[in-house]
């Protein structure tokens, strides 16, 4: 036999995955780890047994329930899983995903809209973080149409606005872990930073290479990855993390000077494959950079006047715009960031996972009804008429 679990599979961002409600799961750590790698297929480098799309940015998983503090509506707990791994970390976050919380929400009855667009409120368990997110939801539903574009994703749709709260320090102890702007470490200038996720960020020219390189060609770079891996491990514990050794944090991000009209050219390691465009938090944290003095994007950054600045982060399919305010008496000190996404509903229903992974309990017609559609007692789908 196997156990069924209602489930929503979205597009969040350039990223995707299956969503859940966390009653629906498993309430230990281990038996959850167990179903997300079995729904998943992993390990396994296709992941021909699940869901998983044989890339880091389609082995992802969100899990959803309603909000735990006071003010808060919504918690999100984001789970990246590697396609030939059995690990599941839940320690950092996923701006992408995160695109998608609140139309999973919405879509299972979990909240209901507000208007014309519904904003809420959303922390992400992972690391502390809360954020306000904005969808629009005309006559009470999920719109996925519009004219919105993001690059890494095909075709155009609503928009989603996400504005950060507090994203400084997500994983590392601060914003600037190691307590400089700028580091040299195994020979390397850095900047270590952490606005919603922890990055080493260098020069590509650093590193013997240009920054414009193709995906696939710094993919098989087998001597610049086993270079930055061995940067990545010594960084870890400059920035207080530790022994990142089995970690996917922190990002490996090599930088040079914009060559599309935007204020920087980035190819970013997640930590290990190179992202085909770079993650929403990813590029937060590399536009927070270029607006702080001293940091190694200085002298290459294009950034504009003012206190509310718009750093168009360039990537290998594209650009990403995020909206970066800092205060007009201390520059150093950013204030708020903020960024256009979108999402899709792609499929709902169920993930079956072997009965050997999970016995689980029946699912309740409440948790049916969760994952759409229509179910006779025995929980058979009835085809909609």
């Amino acid at each position: 036999m196997q156990t069924a679990i209602p489930c929503l599979f979205m597009r969040g961002g350039t990223s995707r995955g299956p969503f859940f409600n966390a009653a629906d799961l498993p309430n230990d750590i281990a038996s959850r780890d167990k179903v997300l790698l079995a729904v998943m297929g992993s390990p396994d480098r296709r992941q021909i047994d699940g869901l998983g799309g044989a890339h880091p940015l389609t082995s992802k998983v969100g899990i959803v329930s309603k909000g735990s503090k006071p003010g808060v509506d919504l918690d999100f707990l984001f789970a990246q899983l590697q396609p030939d791994k059995d690990t599941v970390d839940t320690t950092p976050n996923c701006g992408n995903m995160l695109a998608a919380v609140v139309p999973f929400a919405l879509e299972t009855g979990m909240i209901k809209p507000q208007g014309d667009t519904t904003t809420l409120r959303v922390l992400t368990l992972n690391t502390d973080m809360q954020c306000d997110i904005t969808v629009q939801t005309p006559d009470g539903h999920v719109s996925y149409d519009g004219d919105a574009r993001i690059d890494g994703a095909p075709g155009t749709s609503a928009p989603i606005k996400i504005n950060f709260l507090d994203t400084a320090g997500s994983v590392a102890p601060s914003l600037l872990p190691t307590g400089n702007v700028r580091d040299v470490i195994d020979g390397v200038e850095v900047t270590c930073i952490d606005n919603g996720m922890p990055l080493v960020m260098f020069r590509a020219e650093a590193v013997g290479r240009t920054g414009y390189e193709g995906v696939a060609q710094l993919n098989a770079d087998t001597d610049l990855k086993a270079r930055l891996e061995k940067l990545r491990i010594a960084c870890g514990h400059a920035m207080q993390l530790g022994d990142v050794t089995s970690k996917n944090y922190p990002k490996m991000t090599l930088i040079s000077a914009p060559r599309a009209g935007g204020s920087i050219s980035t190819r970013s390691f997640i930590p290990h494959v190179c992202h085909d465009a770079i993650g929403v938090l990813a590029a937060v944290t590399v536009a927070t950079a270029c607006v702080l003095k001293g940091s190694v994007t200085e002298g290459i950054a294009q950034v504009p006047d003012g206190s509310v600045k718009q750093i168009s982060v360039e990537h290998p399919t594209g650009e990403f715009s995020v909206e970066i305010e800092v205060d007009p008496d201390n520059p150093q000190n950013v204030t708020r960031a903020a960024l256009l996404r979108t999402a899709r509903l792609i499929m709902r229903g169920e993930a079956m996972v072997p009965g050997s992974v999970w016995g689980g309990t029946q699912t309740s017609d409440a948790a049916l009804r969760r994952a759409g559609g229509n179910h006779d007692e025995t929980g058979t789908r009835i085809d909609a008429r």
